[in-house]
């Protein structure tokens, strides 16, 4: 599906809009349930991803295709190892494929998993027969992708002993750490957090209990950036949210005061208002503990005609795509200058935009909706705009009700 993005009549925007729960909560919540089925969720997210979780954890024997779900594959390798009697060939899209999973198979590994590769070397598809596991501790890297750390935590819980995490190395994505670790809390789970040390105690049972997902901070910065691009006085409600977030893109609200964007807290939602033009010439800002957001951020600089330096962006090579590498390729497209390398993008922006660009998405949801608020500056088309039900699948009709033209080619 080709899109046809245009600026709407009026850069003067006014719009309330309900975002469902993060999918980061969702998916953690979800490995939750399926160990104490007692739990109820409200406000989950509707995500492909989450659907593919949900689906998944609902298997014991045979193939489970998580498609391009990257938190899932880290979730459910460890999940289907711990659960005794389960065995699985857990597989997903070609791109998952080349994502690695050595270092939490090792760790699982560790601590008594049985999962074996059926491909390449460090890489899924994995075959997992589920066991009990005995050991109680494992070290890991502690610069990796911080779903394996989540992944090892939401199991600790069933495991005989708990488990103790021994993180090597600097911390990198903090705040997701924190998340999975709070909601074990949240469920009446003893865990602990000095240093470099993780323990999680075991539980057999929790008491039955109804848990509210908050809404994606995630999807919430797309929003941040059209009114960033907007006209002051321009002013968007996003509901439902809290200010005391687990969720590490809630920076936002801090980031985007940059640009000249305010956040209010009250009633369960969040009220965007454009007060001024932006306050700098110049962005930097390390998004280890955020990176999701880095896209949203670079797109927004080069609406604003403003450059920026990201840093902590090490995790981004291995996601959906080479998330560094695609965005010089489409921050390009428009006139811009781009420099990446292993964690870092600094942009130059341009003071006019190239015209009959075609923003690719590289199977990445990503991609699609942080441009989609550039829109405000310039006509372009996005190619397969259709990612976006990766997380976000009402993206393209809430972008409407905002009063951006959007027509399919």
């Amino acid at each position: 599906m080709k899109l046809q993005i245009s600026p709407p009549e009026n850069l003067l925007l006014n719009s309330s809009i309900k975002i469902t729960g993060s999918k980061s909560e969702t998916n953690r919540l979800l490995l939750l349930q399926a160990l104490f089925p007692n739990l109820k969720l409200e406000n989950s997210s509707n995500s492909d991803d989450a659907e593919v979780m949900k689906k998944g954890l609902a298997v014991s024997r045979g193939t489970v295709d998580i498609h391009h779900a990257g938190t899932a594959m880290r979730f459910l390798t460890s999940y289907f190892a711990s659960q005794e009697g389960k065995e699985v060939l857990l597989t997903g899209s070609a791109r998952m494929r080349q994502r690695p999973i050595q270092i939490l198979v090792e760790a699982l590994r560790a601590i008594g998993a049985k999962v074996d590769y059926h491909g390449e070397e460090g890489f899924p598809p994995l075959k997992i027969k589920g066991q009990q596991l005995t050991k109680e501790e494992v070290s890991l890297p502690a610069n990796v992708s911080s779903q394996y750390i989540s992944s090892l935590c939401l199991i600790g819980p069933s495991l005989r002993n708990g488990l103790t995490i021994t993180l090597i190395g600097k911390i990198t994505s903090v705040p997701y750490i924190k998340m999975t670790l709070a909601l074990l809390e949240g469920i009446g789970v003893n865990t602990n957090f000095e240093g470099n040390k993780i323990q999680v105690s075991p539980k057999e049972q929790v008491e039955a209990k109804n848990l509210v997902v908050e809404s994606d901070w995630s999807a919430a910065s797309y929003y941040y950036s059209l009114l960033a691009l907007s006209e002051i006085g321009s002013t968007i409600t996003l509901s439902s949210y809290k200010e005391n977030s687990l969720q590490g893109d809630s920076i936002l609200h801090d980031v985007y005061a940059n640009f000249g964007v305010t956040t209010e807290f009250g009633n369960h939602q969040i009220t965007l208002t454009k007060v001024v033009p932006a306050k700098i010439a110049f962005f930097e800002e390390n998004l280890s503990d955020a990176p999701d957001i880095a896209q949203t951020i670079a797109v927004t600089c080069l609406g604003l005609n403003m450059a920026c330096r990201l840093t902590g962006l090490h995790t981004l090579p291995i996601k959906e795509t080479d998330r560094l590498a695609a965005m010089k390729t489409e921050l390009e497209k428009f006139g811009a200058q781009v420099t990446i390398d292993h964690e870092s993008l600094e942009l130059r922006p341009t003071k006019t935009y190239n015209t009959n660009v075609a923003v690719d998405t590289y199977n990445d949801h990503r991609m699609a909706m942080a441009f989609a608020p550039l829109a405000l500056k310039t006509d372009f088309v996005i190619n397969d705009a259709h990612v976006v039900s990766k997380s976000y699948p009402n993206f393209w009709n809430d972008f409407r009700k905002v009063g951006l033209v959007i027509s399919e080619l």
